[in-house]
């Protein structure tokens, strides 16, 4: 049976999320219809597909007018400050605007899997997380969907949502798209997946992606500064992700670097030691996967931290 309402009230952040206000003011309407005009020529994100996903043409994302949802629910397995006690309210987004050839959730970002919802079925779930008791809206690889959340984001608000929002991306976001969520996201969780772009041609197929994230990041954090904790639960600011990968190919050196000297040094950075072999790799006989093909070692992971450590970030 769903939690009601009036029993989770005490969850809320005292200030309330960011949206509110844009929403009363009839803003957050006005971005949500700007936005979703721009996908009849659609760059949302920095491939520049400019296909008319309004008539449902699909680019590199797979995804035309309606957002694609493969699975909504509370979370127990996200950043401490997310889940708290209740989880966090996930909404895993079908497609992505990246390419990765290790991508442990391949079967929902590279494959047609899921349910084709519109702004009032998206608007529902948001309202059911939080009727579930959970802490946050945490919108799972949204970077090709971002008109579709602010048209439902708005209904939502409409009904009485009240949830901090989480925007959960890999990293390849647009700056001239993050631009439309001032105000709107309350908190940002990106990747930083890599400091050289011929790794990350080979292994995901962006080779810009070190200096598109670094600009996605700056404008992230100049909008919601560094992490701020409310009783244990985040209810502000910037948790960035940085998986480490074998023989050091995600760079983590250079990308603690550019967090301290380039964001901040109180940057919240979840330094991630979980990758497995899957998805292109396994089996693979090609050059560029064959160091994918192991776990990481304890003294790679360590050599991460210390990178972390040694440019003054602490917390994480």
């Amino acid at each position: 049976m769903a939690t009601p309402i009036t029993s989770i009230i005490h969850f809320y952040p005292m200030s309330g999320p960011s949206y509110l206000s844009l929403h009363h003011s009839g803003e957050l309407s006005a971005r949500a219809a700007k936005a979703v005009s721009r996908l009849a020529d659609c760059r949302c994100c920095p491939r520049l597909c400019s296909v008319d996903r309004i008539n449902d043409i699909r680019g590199a994302c797979g995804i035309g007018r309606n957002a694609t949802v493969c699975s909504y629910g509370p979370h127990l397995g996200e950043e401490a400050p997310l889940v708290g006690r209740h989880g966090s309210g996930t909404v895993f987004f079908g497609g992505c605007n990246m390419h990765c050839d290790y991508c442990q959730n391949h079967d929902i970002s590279q494959g047609p899997v899921g349910l084709e919802v519109d702004a009032h079925r998206l608007a529902g779930m948001m309202i059911d997380l939080q009727r579930m008791g959970c802490h946050n809206i945490n919108l799972v690889s949204p970077s090709h969907v971002i008109p579709q959340i602010l048209e439902a984001l708005d209904l939502a608000a409409g009904k009485g949502l009240r949830l901090p929002l989480v925007y959960n991306s890999g990293g390849y976001d647009r700056v001239e798209a993050l631009r439309l969520l001032d105000g709107v996201v309350d908190i940002y969780m990106p990747d930083a997946k890599y400091d050289d772009p011929e790794v990350a041609w080979r292994l995901s197929h962006v080779k810009d992606y070190p200096v598109v994230m670094r600009s996605a990041l700056k404008e992230m954090h100049r909008q919601v500064g560094d992490l701020v904790v409310e009783d244990g639960v985040a209810v502000r600011g910037m948790i960035i992700r940085h998986l480490v990968l074998p023989e050091r190919l995600a760079g983590s050196e250079g990308v603690m670097a550019f967090i301290a000297e380039e964001l901040s040094r109180g940057s919240y950075v979840n330094i991630m030691d979980q990758y497995r072999p899957c998805h292109k790799v396994v089996g693979s006989q090609e050059p560029a996967h064959r160091a994918l093909k192991r776990r990481i070692r304890p003294e790679e992971f360590r050599d991460a931290k210390r990178a972390a450590a040694h440019h003054g970030l602490r917390r994480g």
